[in-house]
């Protein structure tokens, strides 16, 4: 499993109610469902991937997140979840208001546009970055709204957000060992645990 789904993994407690938004294949709420008792759903557009959730015996529900969260009452999750998703979004900012109307706390990912690799692969060929982790050219990338760390944590701070847990991870071993002491340069995936 991802680095960044192990650490979710770790954040949400036991016996909870988690949405997850995007959820893919549903290997995270599977995951959560056997080994802590948490219930919920999984949202997902990709009609493959709703296809694998079912597979797995995740309840998923289609939704295009872009249209909001209106399907769920204030409150009635404990945990909302978006892994990757973020910078795919027309609006990310007001799904993270949703995701806080809908759950107590959420637990966002994203990749980090900021990253060493990307400014570098930018500065010598001139082009937009294609990697392992960000794997489009730019006329196909579903990703719309490329943000750093630092970019987050001041939207964060705008819409007062608080930030329970931050942590920055990094296939790479050498940027494993930098993301601590200059995330937005090293790290690759940012993890953000936030609640009102």
């Amino acid at each position: 499993m991802r680095k960044d789904l192990d650490i979710i993994h770790n954040w949400i407690a036991p016996e909870t109610r988690v949405l997850d938004l995007g959820c893919g294949d549903g290997a995270l709420l599977e995951r959560l469902s056997k080994e802590k008792q948490v219930g919920g759903y999984g949202l997902e557009i990709d009609p493959d991937q709703i296809q694998k959730c079912i597979e797995r015996g995740v309840n998923v529900v289609e939704q295009n997140l872009d249209n909001g969260l209106k399907n769920f009452a204030d409150q009635s999750f404990d945990t909302v979840v978006m892994t990757q998703a973020l910078q795919t979004l027309r609006f990310p900012h007001l799904v993270v208001e949703e995701m806080l109307r809908v759950g107590r706390e959420c637990i966002i990912t994203f990749p980090n546009f900021g990253q060493w690799k990307a400014r570098w692969h930018l500065a010598v060929s001139g082009r937009m970055p294609v990697s392992d982790l960000l794997p489009y050219e730019w006329y196909d990338t579903p990703n719309i709204h490329f943000c750093t760390f630092k970019d987050f944590e001041v939207l964060c701070r705008q819409h007062g957000w608080q930030i329970l847990h931050r942590q920055v991870v990094s296939e790479s071993p050498v940027s494993g060992v930098l993301k601590d002491f200059l995330p937005n340069l090293f790290g690759e995936t940012a993890i953000y645990h936030l609640t009102r």
